[in-house]
């Protein structure tokens, strides 16, 4: 679990019973979504080269950021940019499913 995830948090709240359950409970929620990557991620093959265009986008954001701030590019258009790589990664994935030859 990341080291940081406290600090954060208490610059959000200063309760510990916050701090302490909240991070109890992501480290609940962490552990079975692992499980539950571990039994789709075979269908999902081309996730590898979505996430590589996302890192790619993310990366000419962060290079391009005063250009793209003078044209008026927000936040929000970066979520629906992410949205559309990661959805559409995972619907060429669900659409054009792997051949396995089996022998």
């Amino acid at each position: 679990f990341a080291v940081d995830s406290i600090p954060a948090i208490f610059a959000v709240t200063k309760d510990p019973y916050i701090v302490f359950f909240s991070n109890i409970f992501a480290i609940l929620g962490l552990r079975s979504m692992f499980f539950l990557l571990v039994n789709v991620i075979h269908k999902f093959h081309y996730l590898k080269v979505g996430l590589a265009f996302l890192l790619v986008f993310i990366g000419v954001k962060m290079l391009a950021h005063h250009w793209l701030s003078l044209w008026g590019f927000t936040t929000m258009h970066s979520l629906f940019v992410i949205l559309f790589i990661l959805t559409t990664s995972i619907v060429a994935s669900l659409v054009f499913p792997k051949n396995v030859n089996k022998e």
